[in-house]
């Protein structure tokens, strides 16, 4: 491969992952899979511009990926660090509890001690969280009944959170 067609695919990996990094954070591994997937389909796309079938475009090399990413890393564009940050700050808002949110991540991805030091910083207080979330469906006050009890913690476990956090809101609940 020529200089100048390396320096252009170089820069046309750019621009895709521009526009991947420019809708939201991403983590590495989640954004090196898009990298991926969007250069094998802009390569099936000029293949089928091309008119020759026979025709294979040149797969895109590990290394490339790796130097967008560290170009990426050099220029504050990726950060697993802030993902797993703004990642917790947003899907706890949206009523997701700790167990749920760190899964997620580790699907992503992320690192375990990424993902503790992010929970730790968020400084999430999980039992009024969870609290909230009980009181916004089933309402104000809680289910006292075994079988309703149940429900709520189904429904707080299948958010995310731990049982100690559900225990306590009928416990403090109760007093």
């Amino acid at each position: 491969m020529s200089e100048s067609t390396e320096r252009t695919r170089h820069a046309k990996l750019l621009e895709r992952a521009m526009r991947i990094l420019a809708m939201r954070d991403h983590s590495e591994a989640e954004f090196r899979r898009k990298l991926q997937i969007s250069s094998e389909r802009a390569a099936q796309f000029a293949k089928q511009l091309a008119a020759k079938p026979d025709a294979q475009p040149e797969p895109l090399a590990p290394e490339e990926i790796d130097r967008v990413v560290e170009w990426c890393y050099q220029h504050n564009w990726l950060d697993d660090t802030r993902f797993a940050e703004r990642y917790v700050a947003g899907r706890s808002r949206k009523g997701y509890g700790p167990q749920r949110i760190r899964m997620e991540l580790g699907q992503k991805g992320i690192d375990k001690t990424l993902i503790d030091d992010a929970l730790f910083a968020a400084e999430i207080d999980w039992q009024k969280e969870a609290f909230a979330r009980a009181e916004r469906k089933f309402g104000l006050p809680l289910p006292t009944e075994w079988k309703e009890k149940a429900k709520v913690q189904r429904f707080l476990m299948a958010k995310g959170f731990f049982m100690e956090d559900i225990r306590a809101i009928f416990e403090n609940f109760d007093d």
